[in-house]
């Protein structure tokens, strides 16, 4: 087994002020995710079944970020998903996963103009995500692949030779996933990200930070750890344009918000994802998330505004004018729990939180 090693998440770091000539309304947040594909704010909204469907990538796009339509729809329901954001000449990414009809499924995709594929599993280093890569790439006509979830740069070198474009990492830091109490598997993300960074650190692959986004401060510590770009779930599953159901409870309005390994997603077809049987019987799943809810926060233009003006005030402290800048610029900070609480809102009665406190 060896030394056990130590790693790191976002809470437990902050990142060193330092000398700057920017402002933050002079840094440039676009972004190329691919040849194809230029965003405006490096924000992806999650493959999920209460996240991101048409609606919500068409705002995603219409806002500079791109959404990924989770694949809980049967392959012509998804295809037209699709084409309702291509009609409107945006940018739209959908998920597919590793079996057989899932070949079919992103030819179909593909045949209704997505721009990016994602292969979206919850252990993406496994034999069959990297058979399924090897196979959509051969009928994928030049389309980017993105390969996810993993945590190590083990998985991101073999994922790499294999063809993928993009890895997204990330095992269990969702509000949602319960994957390390489970099954005792993860790595804190920030360790994640550097893992993954580390071994690829010369090759021309993009890395998507996909969950445990609480702050819009933990955008700037996924970036200088080596992420490209970040997805979130929970910060978007609250907004008018998520397809999660609106409900009120005790005199506030909620939307509903689930993992893609609870019991209700993996019955609506996720099973696959965690590398189960679709059963029939409910108690047959073994669940990696929860179901919950989320307080209503209307559109996701006005997250989408806070978020990236939350990176723009970063960028401003570190001195770094774009977003390629952020790694050579960022020095991390180890802290303790008592540096945690004093970063914390503390020692008063708060009665007016701010739009951005709680994205």
């Amino acid at each position: 087994m060896g030394r056990i090693k130590e790693a790191l998440t976002f809470d437990d770091v902050l990142l060193v002020p330092r000398y700057s000539s920017i402002l933050p309304s002079e840094v440039n947040l676009n972004f190329g995710l691919t040849k194809s594909i230029k965003l405006k704010v490096p924000f992806l909204s999650s493959a999920m079944d209460t996240v991101t469907e048409s609606k919500m990538a068409i705002a995603m796009s219409r806002n500079g970020g791109l959404g990924i339509i989770h694949r809980n729809l049967d392959l012509k329901t998804q295809s037209k998903e699709v084409n309702k954001v291509k009609k409107l000449n945006l940018k739209v990414g959908a998920a597919i996963g590793t079996s057989e009809d899932d070949l079919e499924r992103a030819r179909s995709l593909i045949d209704n103009g997505v721009d990016l594929l994602v292969i979206d599993t919850a252990h993406g280093h496994s034999k069959k995500v990297l058979n399924t890569l090897s196979k959509i790439k051969r009928i994928s006509l030049n389309k980017s692949i993105c390969v996810g979830n993993i945590a190590s740069g083990e998985a991101a070198r073999q994922l790499y030779e294999e063809g993928a474009d993009i890895l997204k990492v990330g095992i269990g830091p969702g509000s949602i996933c319960t994957t390390r109490l489970v099954a005792g598997i993860g790595v804190p993300q920030l360790s994640a990200i550097m893992y993954v960074k580390k071994e690829l650190k010369d090759k021309k692959i993009k890395i998507i930070s996909d969950g445990g986004i609480k702050f819009s401060g933990d955008i700037i510590k996924a970036l200088a750890a080596g992420a490209d770009a970040i997805m979130m779930g929970s910060i978007f599953a609250g907004t008018e344009e998520s397809p999660g159901k609106k409900f009120r409870y005790k005199n506030k309005f909620y939307k509903s918000y689930r993992g893609m390994g609870s019991i209700g997603a993996m019955s609506s077809g996720s099973s696959n994802r965690y590398f189960q049987k679709n059963y029939r019987d409910k108690s047959k799943f073994v669940a990696e998330g929860i179901e919950g809810r989320v307080l209503y926060k209307g559109p996701v233009e006005k997250i989408i505004y806070q978020l990236q003006g939350g990176l723009r005030s970063s960028m401003g402290y570190i001195g770094a004018k774009n977003l390629e800048n952020i790694p050579s610029k960022a020095k991390f900070l180890k802290i303790t729990k008592a540096g945690f609480y004093e970063s914390m809102v503390h020692s008063v009665e708060m009665i007016n939180d701010g739009s951005n406190y709680k994205l």
